[in-house]
């Protein structure tokens, strides 16, 4: 169990969630292990099979708003339990699929793909610059990689289409490129020992990527509220074309923010060299809850956004709520969160 700011995170085998009187009570074997009121989080994430919950919690964090989320040991987001009355208005789903069929999707779709690719570079640049003393080749690499990036989102901005359906191969395309060439530049930044052989996202079992993949869980878990709250349907999405079961606004939202709060926080924990562990193709327990930590931290961090520092979740809220207010007519076009390096 761990508390993040104001998440509570439960990654426990045996652990049991109940309600004792305003505050939420985590037992294991009938010994209570932690309490916290509920004023004090606003998300529940369990990171574990076999948790328990009591049905007079699931509807203490219903009546308060607080979702609470499922993530499997590989970081795959499988369930959340949320109030219904969280939706928001009808007429932003309305108009969340009806720009679907006109220009304002493709405004959405490049600004996600562009904000992501934006990112990657900023994120490059950041990593570069610590090596500009000690490795300058590598350094010149890099920053030739993140220039190159730059102007992939450029190209990205540069799309025209009438119908998201007419620019999202297109924007793929230039996307994919852009990605080969970030995950190439990373493996370089990355201490050799890890013997990363590139990224891999399904199915992956080395420690690199299955660190990137739970990272990846946990961030998936936040936009997801995050898209929710604003009022938004989480499947029906720009970038990422329909599929039954498939949650594409939350995957189109989520782009932007993998790099600063992801992947950095992983390449920075192998940089260091935490004892990050596999084992049996899994990460360890403890492996888990390190990462889980360190992204969080990373989310409770500071960052600059329309003139002012914000914490990083609260960033996501706050772009989710401009995708709403965009597809409504009420606010400007919408544009990527792009961290500084």
């Amino acid at each position: 169990m761990g508390q993040d700011s104001r998440q509570v995170i439960v990654d426990s085998f045996g652990a049991f969630l109940g309600k004792h009187s305003e505050r939420l009570r985590i037992s294991m074997k009938g010994q209570v292990v932690e309490e916290r009121p509920f004023h004090e989080f606003d998300h529940i994430l369990v990171a574990s099979g076999g948790v328990s919950l009591s049905s007079d919690l699931i509807q203490e964090c219903a009546d308060r708003g607080i979702p609470i989320s499922f993530i499997s040991g590989l970081g795959r987001p499988y369930a959340r339990l949320m109030s219904p009355g969280l939706v928001g208005t009808v007429k932003t789903r309305r108009e969340q699929l009806l720009a679907y069929l006109d220009g304002r999707g493709v405004t959405l779709a490049k600004a996600f793909s562009g904000g992501k690719v934006r990112n990657q570079a900023a994120l490059l640049k950041y990593m570069a610059k610590y090596r500009k003393e000690t490795a300058p080749e590598l350094f010149e690499k890099v920053r030739a990689t993140a220039l190159a990036l730059d102007d992939f989102a450029a190209r990205i901005q540069g799309v025209t289409a009438k119908k998201v359906e007419d620019a999202r191969q297109e924007l793929l395309t230039l996307e994919g490129h852009a990605a080969k060439a970030y995950w190439e530049a990373a493996g370089d930044l990355i201490i050799p020992e890890t013997g990363w052989e590139g990224r891999q996202t399904r199915g992956a079992d080395d420690l690199v990527n299955s660190a990137l993949n739970y990272g990846y869980g946990i961030l998936y878990c936040q936009v997801e509220r995050a898209v929710v709250l604003a009022g938004l349907d989480p499947y029906a999405g720009f970038l990422h074309a329909d599929r039954a079961g498939k949650p594409s606004l939350v995957l189109d939202l989520v782009e932007e923010f993998r790099q600063m709060g992801v992947d950095r926080a992983v390449f920075g924990l192998l940089n260091k060299g935490v004892g990050l562990e596999i084992e049996d193709g899994r990460l360890t327990e403890e492996s888990r809850r390190t990462i889980a930590h360190r992204v969080n931290e990373r989310l409770d961090g500071d960052e600059h956004y329309e003139g002012k520092k914000h914490r990083l979740r609260t960033i996501m809220q706050l772009q989710a709520r401009h995708v709403a207010t965009f597809v409504r007519g009420d606010g400007r076009p919408y544009r990527p969160w792009v961290g500084r390096w």
